[in-house]
């Protein structure tokens, strides 16, 4: 059984209560006031909100005597709540109760209600005494309020000569925050906090960066592999962060970046991929809340299969374990592709793929959306209102160096057909070839090899891109969330990176269904605003492609602003990407060395373009080419 928890909603967003909860600083105050109620017991829960079976998911109450549960909404009564059939509230003057718990933040209001139907001599406690310290509120007087929640996981390594970098920029500024820092809590494997600390963010658009090996040495660490939990500290406009997460060793073999972990915990994650016969593939698990994972609530099944296979082991609070998929699957290979039952345990979790050579990746799953329908509008407006309709845009890299491969992935439990097709496109945005998957089963896993696909058609420059879209000539089933993964093979050294996402409407007047998304605001997003990194001491690659839905304007207008790591503009360039084409771009060929020289360490570059919205995809290239790094990129 899933956590009963609300975590996040397409319609409403993403939910507050269960991160003010679980928060590292809340849990143990909520265990001193669980103690206290026991001690003070019987309790008569009033639950205005409903958030009582939400706290129950995170914490044990079973040792609080109850003396009964109160509600304030008449339709409530009589339902059952934490175990208990509720009851009108106005029945509080006779529970007998020691104790009134309001199950509420900001409970003053609440308590006021019913301060008449409260005996003289019972005590009242609230969800209060469970707050974070006021300076970490950004709006104090409304504890939920998302923006003192701007939260967010990232799986944290330095061990073995392995090491990562978490690398973002503080966009909060922007949209009129002022005085932002970041609370930093770093656990262990075993869910243990090895170190907290806060520090000032940089000015605005300035660069954040956490390097595990910087940490360890700072804070006189040993190995560790666990989570970093970060909370920044007055947001505004966005209450979620956003990071690039490079993983590197001591060797050049060992080099792959991925996304940032998605804060709201899911049911379901997908597009986890088996091991080739030479690889290893492990899912990092990352406990995200206060609470033990108990044995057998997470597994794996092939997708498309109700072959559920459990992991067996409890896992501690915020702990982190990595699961074998041969443990559960020993013969199960790729291009096989695993359905992951997550019970909302954990964030969008990393996995990572060890092959017998020794070369490392890490990539991310993504969400599984258990909400959708089949949308019986698709098929008619795609080729009228909405054009070439959903578009899942990647990149195909330099043929001479890169094998591009990319597998449908079924991302909504609703998928079970997938009528779909792969296009390749020049850097123009002519289209070269074409491949018509049919309509996909739900446990069908057809890999593409694309670059192969091309056979000895001439590609300009070297590269291009592909489009996943829907074939509405093989199946009628849609839903809007179309998924792929893509994987990267290099030729020359047999590195490979791979990367995941999803289809969108792009560049196009018309609006349906909240797309073309917009990062901010309203839709149609019709402009870009692009993080990329820049892989100090490596040289970044960047792939920036312009998917149109409908016809849009003829060239893009887009700035690379190389920007120091305080926000500051060092230089600019200016390119044109022809609408349904791409650009592949390195950092090196594109700003001379004084430049990157003047910019120093932890730059970046801001894609710019208030005239289209480009789709991003970032990389590292290692010294002597011995390894390189690809996921898609953020904006912001």
């Amino acid at each position: 059984m899933p956590l009963r928890i609300e975590t996040f909603s397409n319609v409403t967003g993403g939910s507050s209560f269960f991160k003010a909860v679980g928060h590292p600083l809340a849990a143990p105050k909520a265990a001193i006031l669980m103690a206290r109620l026991a001690s003070f017991g019987p309790v008569a829960f009033y639950d205005p909100l409903g958030l009582l079976s939400g706290l129950a998911e995170f914490y044990d109450l079973s040792a609080i005597p109850v003396a009964g549960v109160y509600v304030q909404n008449v339709e409530r009564v009589g339902t059952e709540v934490f175990g208990h059939a509720a009851r009108a509230v106005t029945e509080l003057p006779e529970s007998g109760a020691r104790t009134v718990f309001v199950v509420a933040f900001d409970s003053q209001r609440c308590e006021g209600h019913i301060a008449h139907l409260i005996p003289r001599e019972v005590g009242v406690v609230s969800l209060d005494a469970m707050r974070v310290p006021e300076d970490m509120l950004n709006n104090p007087g409304h504890y939920l309020s998302k923006y003192n929640w701007a939260t967010n996981f990232a799986w944290f390594r330095d061990e073995d000569g392995q090491h990562t970098r978490i690398v973002s920029a503080n966009y909060w500024p922007r949209y009129g925050a002022k005085g932002t820092r970041l609370w930093a809590c770093l656990f262990d494997r075993d869910g243990r906090p090895l170190a907290e600390w806060t520090e000032a963010m940089p000015p605005s658009d300035g660069t954040v960066v956490i390097d595990s090996r910087q940490v360890r040495e700072r804070l006189g660490l040993g190995d560790f592999c666990g989570t970093l939990f970060l909370h920044v500290i007055g947001a505004a406009g966005h209450d979620v962060v956003k990071y690039a997460l490079d993983t590197y060793g001591d060797d050049g073999t060992v080099l792959s970046c991925t996304h940032d972990a998605n804060a709201w915990p899911a049911e379901l994650y997908a597009g986890l991929p088996a091991p080739r016969e030479d690889e290893r593939v492990s899912l990092w698990i990352q406990n995200s809340h206060p609470t033990p994972i108990p044995a057998g609530a997470v597994g794996l099944n092939p997708m498309g299969s109700d072959d559920v296979r459990a992991f067996d082991r409890e896992i501690p609070p915020f702990a982190t374990v990595a699961l074998d998929t041969r443990d559960l699957f020993p013969d199960a290979r790729w291009p096989l592709q695993f359905e992951i039952q997550a019970g909302k345990h954990f964030v969008r979790p990393r996995y990572e793929i060890l092959a017998e050579s020794g070369r490392r990746r890490i990539a991310h799953a993504n969400v599984e959306r258990t909400d959708l329908k089949p949308d019986p509008k698709l098929p008619v407006l795609t080729g009228g209102a909405i054009g070439k309709g959903h578009i899942l845009p990647a990149p195909l890299l330099p043929v001479a160096r890169w094998r591009t491969i990319l597998l449908p992935t079924p991302m909504s439990t609703a998928q079970t057909e997938l009528p779909v097709k792969a296009v390749v496109y020049d850097r123009d945005g002519a289209a070269l070839a074409e491949h018509r998957f049919g309509n996909l089963k739900r446990t069908d896993s057809v890999a593409l090899d694309v670059t192969a696909m091309l056979g000895k058609t001439a590609l300009p420059g070297g590269w291009g891109h592909v489009e996943l879209v829907y074939d509405f000539e093989a199946g009628t089933m849609a839903d809007g969330w179309l998924h792929a993964l893509v994987r990267y093979e290099d030729v020359n050294t047999g590195h490979v990176a791979e990367t995941s996402f999803g289809s969108h409407l792009f560049n196009m007047a018309m609006v349906y269904r909240d797309e073309p998304q917009s990062y901010h605001g309203r839709p149609p997003g019709l402009s870009t605003r692009l993080f990329l990194r820049l892989g100090t001491p490596w040289d970044t690659l960047c792939h920036l492609v312009y998917p149109a839905s409908t016809p849009w304007h003829a060239t893009s207008d887009t700035g690379l602003v190389l920007t120091r790591r305080d926000g500051v503009e060092i230089a600019r360039r200016k390119v044109a990407i022809p609408c349904g084409g791409s650009l592949y771009w390195r950092a090196s060929e594109t700003f001379t060395e004084a430049e990157r020289s003047a910019a120093g360490d932890h730059a970046y570059v801001l894609i710019r373009d208030t005239t289209c919205r480009l789709f991003g995809y970032h990389g590292c290239l290692a010294a002597g080419d011995s390894a390189f790094s690809l996921d898609h990129m953020f904006g912001f």
